[in-house]
């Protein structure tokens, strides 16, 4: 039995669509409501201009709202750029974690780019890749207090700054 371009193409889209759709649907319920993106951002010192929350070095953006280390409460991770503080990078980043008494706290700021490795550190917390220009990079770890420098990276494995 042929089936004609068109037919193959409605399939295609009546498999594709409900899987969309759920993806956009869990993509708009990973945001935070008003309240808890004002928290977020004042606990990482930023303060609001009309509607943006601007910190020292610019205007800042929630990049990324989710539970990295199952814990059942959510991280955040905040960008923001200026070429003035964060030089050739342009950018920096700020991670912040809510703690059970509905409290957010910063965990780490940096300049760079931020990438959650699936390796982790004490509670569950993903190591974080520093990105920015060059080909070896800075891998820091959760060591239950504060992040540190555990390796240096490039695509996945060990080098060594020279």
């Amino acid at each position: 039995m042929k089936r004609s371009i068109f037919q193959i193409f409605q399939n295609a889209l009546f498999i594709t669509c409900p899987l969309l759709c759920i993806s956009s649907v869990q993509a708009a319920a990973t945001q935070p409501s008003a309240k808890e993106t004002a928290a977020i951002f004042k606990a990482a010192g930023f303060h609001q201009q009309g509607k943006q929350w601007v910190g020292s070095c610019g205007e800042g953006t929630i990049e990324n709202y989710q539970d990295l280390n199952q814990d059942g409460l959510p991280e955040a991770l905040i960008t923001d750029s200026s070429s003035m503080c964060y030089g050739n990078t342009g950018t920096g980043y700020y991670l912040l974690s809510k703690n059970k008494h509905g409290q957010w706290k910063q965990l780490f700021n940096n300049s760079g780019v931020a990438e959650f490795l699936k390796i982790t550190g004490q509670n569950n917390m993903p190591d974080i890749s520093n990105g920015g220009p060059g080909f070896c990079f800075a891998v820091y770890r959760w060591n239950g207090k504060h992040y540190e420098i555990n390796r240096y990276e490039y695509e996945g494995k060990r080098c060594k700054l020279n």
